[in-house]
């Protein structure tokens, strides 16, 4: 029987890390992503992911790999999904500024308060730039107008971070971030009709005329997207990190699985064409992770967008090949509720989230000659020997 677990590198421990695994093991199998968040901020991890502490000085990413692999080891893909956005993408929007954000950064870094991202709209989708939702801005008081689609942690945050225009018209400059409290008259919420992603709390949430003191403007009016755009990188980053820990454990899971389903005098696992398609897995995902370690330094420190695009392109189509390979290699157990077909599903939102693959695509494209020079053989580094 071969050797059925795929070890990492060796890591260095991290600081603080050590409980990382205990606290998310006292947990039950089927804790809330609340649950999940809270512990991870009362035990000071959520804080540890971040450069000195700090959500706007960029995710430390071993850090932010260690945390999404080991809620994704225990939990479902919902709950990860939950966990993924708060890390990635609000904390770091919130970051920067005082007041009423500064509270609400402070609160979810210590796990007491989650935050959900309203981004897209109603139609729209992620076409930000063609988005409805709308705030009026006043002296004192701001007005917001709206629905968003498919927000992730609608149905169980304390506090909606929304993006809405603050004019009319397709520039960057008329966007602005709004902290808007989960309870504010006018607020309504609906859980999204799928039986997917359990865990991560998705749904449409409408704002009906929700008035809101001007503090909960996050940011200078006019910086909404330009930010966005900033930590989008980070985001991207994020999903790379967790698509690699899910086609890992969704291998090794395969792996036992082949090494024990009986074929004629040994298992499926001796047999020559079911070892040349997962090899082909491995390969698949080897080069994802060789990519992502090349660039997540730049991706983290200097919020590379471009390098993100490049990352981002790479992980929806491995995702979908390995898990692809994953559910037909594990036959009818690939139908079970923790079976490699449900599991695909969801995980097609690797391709989606945070810009298709096609979207990046083009955004690689862009970049050609960029990207061709950076293939040069001269830079590589000159080492002896």
């Amino acid at each position: 029987m071969p050797e059925t677990t795929l070890s990492p590198e060796p890591m260095v421990e991290l600081p603080g890390f050590d409980v990382l695994e205990k606290v998310l093991d006292e947990l039950a199998p089927a804790a809330s992503a609340r649950e999940i968040w809270a512990v991870l901020g009362q035990a000071g991890l959520i804080e540890q992911v971040y450069r000195h502490g700090s959500p706007g000085a960029g995710v430390i990413p071993p850090r932010l790999a260690r945390v999404l692999a080991a809620v994704d080891a225990r939990f479902p893909v919902g709950t990860t999904l939950s966990v993924c956005v708060q890390l990635a993408t609000v904390l770091p929007l919130l970051a920067g500024d005082d007041g009423r954000p500064a509270q609400t950064l402070r609160r979810a870094l210590g796990g007491s308060a989650t935050v959900g991202l309203a981004a897209t709209d109603v139609g729209s989708g992620s076409d930000l730039t063609a988005l409805e939702t709308e705030v009026v801005l006043g002296e004192r008081e701001i007005v917001l107008n709206g629905t968003k689609r498919w927000i992730t942690n609608a149905v169980t945050a304390d506090e909606f971070l929304v993006l809405a225009r603050h004019r009319s018209g397709r520039h960057f400059t008329n966007f602005t971030w709004v902290l808007v409290p989960a309870g504010t008259p006018g607020v309504s919420v609906r859980a999204a009709d799928s039986d997917l992603f359990h865990g991560s709390g998705v749904g449409d949430v409408t704002f009906d005329e929700v008035r809101l003191e001007r503090s909960c403007v996050v940011g200078r009016p006019g910086r909404g997207l330009a930010s966005f755009a900033r930590h989008i990188a980070t985001e991207r980053l994020a999903g790379a990190l967790w698509a690699l820990a899910l086609c890992r454990r969704t291998l090794e899971h395969t792996l036992r699985g082949l090494s024990v389903r009986s074929h004629q005098q040994g298992t499926l696992w001796d047999l020559d064409s079911v070892r040349q398609r997962f090899a082909a897995c491995l390969v698949d995902l080897r080069q994802l992770d060789a990519l992502a370690r090349d660039l997540s330094g730049r991706i983290a420190s200097r919020f590379d967008t471009s390098a993100a695009a490049l990352l981002k392109a790479a992980v929806g189509a491995t995702v979908d090949r390995v898990l692809a390979e994953c559910a037909q290699l594990q036959g009818a157990e690939g139908f079970t509720p923790t079976g490699a077909q449900r599991l695909r599903a969801q995980a097609a939102i690797f391709g989606i989230g945070g810009g298709t693959t096609e979207v990046v695509r083009s955004a690689v494209a862009d970049d050609a000659v960029v990207v061709l020079a950076e293939l040069d053989p001269s830079d590589w580094p000159c080492t002896t020997g």
